[in-house]
């Protein structure tokens, strides 16, 4: 079955700092018309890094969309161009004053593919030293958290780690743990 469907119209809706909206007419499988809303990102990162002792480095941070302060992993937007691993890199260091030896790519996924193109790229992050002090952007508050890693699978068990990013890269290293 072809499930494709064609734009006829493109419309820009807003231009704002981190995201474009537009408002696309299409033509459906079955030749009828209809519309579709599309949030425009330039993707992100997020980064599980762990210590030689298996402690997880998270942030806090207020979230104004949910009027509620989070605890997450470190992550970021990528600028145009940008390489995700140099994001990656760029963001542990501003948010947690700490880089790593050794990184490697967990996964990258769609954050929600019904309205928005936002890919999300989750580094693995080991062999941490201290590189400097946090450095956040101007309008970036965050706190920098340590916890076993353990502990930040239990939490997020309970319900306590909430952000989609945070909860699939600690699952997924939990699940590449329990596979070795």
């Amino acid at each position: 079955m072809h499930l494709e469907e064609k734009t006829i119209e493109s419309k820009p809706i807003f231009k704002g700092r981190i995201i474009e909206v537009k408002l696309d007419r299409v033509l459906l499988p079955d030749g009828q018309e209809s519309s579709r809303e599309i949030v425009l990102h330039a993707g992100a990162v997020a980064i599980i890094a762990i210590d030689s002792e298996d402690k997880l480095y998270l942030v806090r941070q207020y979230r104004k969309p949910i009027e509620k302060t989070l605890l997450e992993l470190p992550a970021g937007t990528l600028e145009a161009g940008e390489d995700p691993l140099h994001c990656a890199r760029r963001e542990l260091a501003e948010e947690t004053g700490m880089n790593a030896a050794s990184w490697k790519k967990l996964i990258s996924y769609y954050s929600a593919p019904g309205f928005c193109n936002e890919i999300l790229h989750i580094f693995l992050a080991e062999g941490l030293f201290y590189g400097g002090g946090i450095h956040t952007d101007q309008d970036e508050f965050v706190e920098t958290v340590t916890m076993p890693f353990q502990q930040a699978c239990e939490a997020v068990a309970r319900g306590e780690i909430v952000d989609g990013k945070s909860i699939i890269a600690i699952q997924m290293l939990q699940l590449q743990r329990a596979a070795q």
